[in-house]
């Protein structure tokens, strides 16, 4: 799965930094190298999943297999984020931009030179870690580089970049893969890679500081392994007519695994990357249920709809990206306007009538099959659930960070857009029963598949409904 729009709370892990630079910071700088460095994960998300027919063609890779491409990226990223975080606290900011830049460009030029599915899946892993550790703390050092009028100019220049990469990526990778193959969508990380790096080098060099508290490595620990073998028991058992026994099982150790992170967490208080304490408040747990159903449904449209079109649609990787473009600049559009309105009248109706459209969207969806043509049946698919999504983005993140204390502001704006992209990693190991099928089998298993989509997106909004408070009203 890959979000063609940030994650709506990872503009506001940057808002959510106190700390001010020293006076030796060059902002201007600062900016540049931090939207190169979030670029990386924005448009490397957004490429490959319009190259994963062509990947699986290359390396003979079909259904469970192929979702790892996706799914390798976004378990560490979705396990890592919130103790990425804490690294670059503890042990420098700068510090930690500049080696997860240097290891997302390293494990780029793996993927590149794969020379089977097992090599790509690990080098994929490894952006993923690199993912983990530049994004939060690139937001961290944008945060503490500018104040006032100034950061919210410098968020907003971030959050537009990450639109830009994320409309332009299915489009430039679909022209690479058509042009010269897939390996190129790998390849273009590396000057961009290589500009962030120069431009860190003209960035304040941070120091450590060992009086923070030492990392949570035993919930990072728990919390990858109860997410991996939940990818990969989901992945199996879906990709099975009659069901996997090793499946269950390790997706019932996944679920133990879980289990035992929240009881770590438990033991660690307020040591631990995710204080149990912030799930005392009900906003926080429907806030963080809507983002589940709502972003996994999202994500799991945006991989089929290209995997569709090509293999069913005869389109071209160009042309499937191209199908995709108006949905970032819609939302990218529309989100600012709708977000002054939730403004007005509060989150909770945004966040209910929001997930209903986008549910309208999935539905519109049923009808895309091999001789659906694009303006009358993708296009309206497209412009629904961007219009749906836009609608949620700017009220969830002014819910999340009205909802807690302000020293639990970035935690709880991390967890947020690490669910986010659990719920795409949950979403991709279930679409193995997509990829593995052929033909009028396919179209029928995506027309299923967007009627789940279309329901996960109902559960949302019940969840608005049910469990977020309504605003204050003031007499």
């Amino acid at each position: 799965m890959s979000i063609t729009l940030p994650p709506s709370c990872d503009r506001a892990l940057a808002g959510a930094v106190g700390a001010r630079a020293p006076a030796d910071v060059r902002p201007h700088w600062v900016l540049v190298t931090t939207v190169l460095a979030s670029s990386l994960a924005f448009i490397d998300g957004s490429v490959v999943n319009v190259g994963l027919p062509a990947i699986g063609r290359s390396l003979g890779a079909a259904g469970a297999d192929l979702s790892w491409v996706v799914n390798g990226y976004l378990l560490p990223l979705s396990a890592l984020l919130l103790i990425g975080g804490a690294a670059g606290d503890r042990f420098g900011r700068h510090r930690m931009l500049r080696f997860g830049i240097g290891l997302f460009a390293l494990s780029s030029l793996m993927c590149a030179l794969a020379s089977n599915l097992y090599w790509l899946v690990a080098g994929r892993v490894l952006q993923g870690v690199g993912a983990a550790l530049l994004m939060p703390s690139s937001l961290a050092i944008l945060g503490s580089a500018f104040s006032g009028e100034a950061r919210g100019r410098a968020i907003g220049i971030w959050a537009a970049a990450g639109a830009v990469a994320g409309a332009l990526g299915p489009l430039l990778g679909g022209w690479l893969i058509d042009l010269a193959g897939w390996r190129l969508i790998f390849l273009i990380n590396l000057p961009i890679a290589s500009l962030a790096l120069y431009f860190d080098g003209r960035c304040l060099h941070d120091k450590p500081d060992p009086a923070r508290p030492a990392l949570d490595l035993a919930g990072a620990t728990l919390a990858v392994l109860g997410l991996g073998c939940v990818t990969w028991g989901l992945t199996v058992a879906s990709a099975s007519k009659s069901g996997d026994w090793l499946g269950l099982a390790v997706l019932a150790a996944g679920i133990v695994l879980l289990y035992l992170f929240l009881g770590a967490e438990h033991r660690a208080r307020d040591k631990a990357m995710l204080p149990l304490s912030l799930f005392g408040s009900r906003n926080i747990v429907g806030l963080n249920l809507l983002t589940f159903f709502l972003y996994g449904a999202f994500g799991a449209v945006l991989v089929m709809v290209p995997f569709v079109l090509i293999k069913v649609a005869g389109y071209s990787a160009t042309g499937a990206g191209a199908a995709l473009f108006p949905l970032p600049v819609v939302m990218a559009l529309a989100s600012p306007l709708l977000g002054r309105v939730a403004g007005k009248i509060g989150p909770r109706l945004p966040l209910t009538f929001g997930p209903l459209i986008v549910a309208a969207g999935f539905l519109l969806a049923t009808r895309i099959g091999p001789d659906s043509r694009y303006w009358t049946t993708t296009l309206p698919v497209v412009l629904v659930i961007a219009l749906g999504m836009a609608a949620v983005v700017a009220p969830l993140t002014t819910a999340v960070l009205s909802t807690v204390e302000p020293r639990y502001t970035g935690i709880a704006s991390g967890f947020n857009s690490a669910v986010a992209r659990t719920s795409g990693l949950v979403a991709t190991a279930l679409l193995a029963v997509i990829f593995s099928r052929q033909g009028h089998a396919l179209v029928v298993a995506f027309h299923a598949a967007a009627l789940v989509a279309a329901l996960a997106a109902l559960v949302a909004a019940v969840c608005a409904v049910m469990l977020i408070e309504p605003p204050a009203v003031h007499g």
